[in-house]
């Protein structure tokens, strides 16, 4: 258990800088790595590592979103009339995600999700303006589009930033406030997709093992006892780095992600 709280304490240092930075909740790097440790440390056989890992992610988004949000509540960078909506419409799609988790199989939609965001990267690297030109759409049809993509999200046990930044840059919300509004709604996500695999895995794992549910507890309080730190770092840079510029990191840090998914 020490081994695994060093590693993802680590782990956690790189996942608070993203989180700040990018309103990522950090997912699409905890979730490979915990899918390699635990099985290596025998904390569980390798066909349960992928729930295991996307619950316990989820678990520590919630940590990292909330220090994310007030970095960038203080910089005005979240604007609640519209992180709202999309806070609620995401969570509603997390918790049902989360309840059916444990009889889904995401290899279909994770192929789907990596050709998605590969589609999104190209086009935040070849736009040319720091905002979309798509007029922002009502509060249902806003929430609904949230809700959609807050199910992706929790099935793979990301904050949703790498979708919802795009979504809302592409509805002409500039990307500081984008990604403030995508780090609230990481919060959202992550209580609810927690409440669904704490309820799906509590009959199989016991907290004398370290378990809560489908979550590990040695991991996730490595992860949150860095990243709490290191979320204000990230969001410091936002207001220092041009917004074409966080538009081009985003895009390519997209790209990654598309290809980690399709390849994986």
């Amino acid at each position: 258990m020490l081994s695994i709280f060093l590693l993802t304490a680590a782990l956690g240092a790189v996942v608070g800088l993203l989180a700040g930075l990018l309103g990522i909740g950090g997912g699409l790097i905890i979730v490979p790595v915990l899918v390699v440790l635990l099985p290596f440390f025998d904390v569980i056989p390798a066909e349960h590592a992928m729930v295991v890992a996307i619950a316990t992610s989820l678990a520590s988004i919630i940590i990292t979103s909330v220090s994310s949000v007030r970095a960038h509540h203080k910089r005005n960078n979240v604007s609640w009339n519209i992180a709202l909506p999309v806070m609620l419409g995401a969570g509603i799609g997390a918790l049902l995600v989360g309840y059916l988790a444990h009889n889904l199989s995401g290899n279909t939609l994770q192929l789907i999700f990596g050709v998605a965001v590969g589609i999104l990267a190209l086009r935040m690297l070849i736009s040319q303006s720091t905002t979309g030109k798509a007029a922002l759409p009502g509060l249902i049809p806003l929430g609904s589009f949230a809700a959609l993509l807050g199910s992706f999200a929790a099935l793979l046990g990301i904050g949703g930033g790498a979708l919802i930044v795009p979504m809302l840059n592409y509805f002409s919300v500039d990307m500081r406030r984008a990604i403030g509004c995508a780090a609230a709604s990481g919060i959202a996500i992550a209580v609810f997709g927690t409440v669904g695999y704490v309820s799906a895995g509590w009959q199989h794992y016991q907290l004398n093992a370290g378990f809560i549910g489908y979550i590990y507890l040695p991991a996730l309080l490595g992860v949150i006892s860095t990243s709490i730190f290191t979320t204000s770092i990230g969001a410091s840079l936002t207001q220092k780095l041009p917004v074409m510029t966080i538009k081009r990191v985003f895009g390519i840090f997209l790209l990654v992600v598309s290809a980690r998914m399709v390849l994986a």
